[in-house]
């Protein structure tokens, strides 16, 4: 599995505040503040109730230090790393009352990321013994774009372009609105830095000639085609183009789609239906 490093805490702060200022709202967590004693201390354990990979252990971790940074933390499972129902992802250690105000943000991020990266996980399992790499997409949650991309990282896959600024890439609207993809190539080839990539939609064997003959493309996405199809246009494509196959591409047709020889294949549904991991705050 291929793990990135760390985002830096800095990067990752705002919006694990702005999701505590949602939580804490103008009073704080009264209900906390009325049954505990402001003395209590306690150890509490961050615990997996679901078998999946681990993501957001570190977004947990900034979450309990800016409701009290004197909390004691221990990280028992890093992020990207595998968990069984009932093991031990964290301990948090000392007031009662900060455990308690932190413990939903902690859970809620933490359980969506390992959701994200567990589905992940699934996806690379099922194109294990071939070249091809599984990555996402934009279809990310607003605003939790960078923490979404890093689950995916967590669980073996890669990441896509993370806004319309990284790369262009050239879609079906693009080409109808231009006139085609001859001049959306060249107004692209005429435009482009020379460290930026070009990658344009096709959604037949005709369009990829089209390309192939034009030129400057770099990558190839193969939309909502056919497996026969996919294998030949990785043919065509072979030594001239990244290829990676996108449109429907759901956990049980990765397998075939990999064995076509395709580089990547491109899903949205690694962000936006991945179920939550079941996680608890356990006493």
């Amino acid at each position: 599995m291929i793990l990135s490093a760390p985002l830096p805490d800095l990067l990752l702060e705002p919006l694990v505040r702005a999701a505590l200022h949602e939580d804490l709202g103008q009073n704080g967590d009264i209900t906390t503040r009325a049954v505990i004693p402001a003395s209590a201390r306690y150890k509490a354990r961050l615990n997996a109730r679901d078998a999946g990979v681990v993501s957001g252990m570190q977004i947990a971790r900034i979450a309990f230090h800016l409701v009290d940074p004197t909390l004691e933390l221990n990280i028992a499972r890093a992020d990207g790393t595998a968990c069984a129902p009932g093991d031990t992802l964290m301990t948090i250690e000392g007031s009662a009352a900060a455990i308690l105000s932190g413990e939903r943000v902690a859970l809620n991020f933490a359980g969506r990321l390992s959701g994200i990266a567990s589905l992940t996980a699934g996806f690379v399992a099922e194109a294990k013994g071939t070249h091809t790499r599984i990555t996402c997409t934009r279809k990310t949650t607003p605003g939790l774009r960078m923490v979404e991309k890093q689950a995916v990282i967590h669980g073996g896959g890669s990441n896509h372009r993370f806004g319309l600024s990284d790369a262009i890439l050239i879609k079906d609207n693009h080409i109808a609105a231009a006139g085609g993809i001859t001049q959306v190539l060249t107004a692209a080839s005429a435009s482009v830095s020379h460290m930026m990539k070009v990658e344009i939609e096709v959604d037949t064997l005709a369009q990829l000639d089209e390309v192939l003959a034009t030129g400057g493309a770099d990558v190839v996405l193969l939309d909502n085609m056919s497996t026969p199809d996919l294998a030949r246009a990785v043919e065509m494509a072979r030594g001239k183009l990244v290829t990676e196959a996108s449109g429907n591409m759901k956990l049980e047709r990765i397998a075939e789609v990999a064995a076509t020889g395709v580089d990547y294949i491109s899903s949205g549904a690694l962000t936006h239906s991945a179920q939550t991991l079941d996680l608890g705050l356990d006493f």
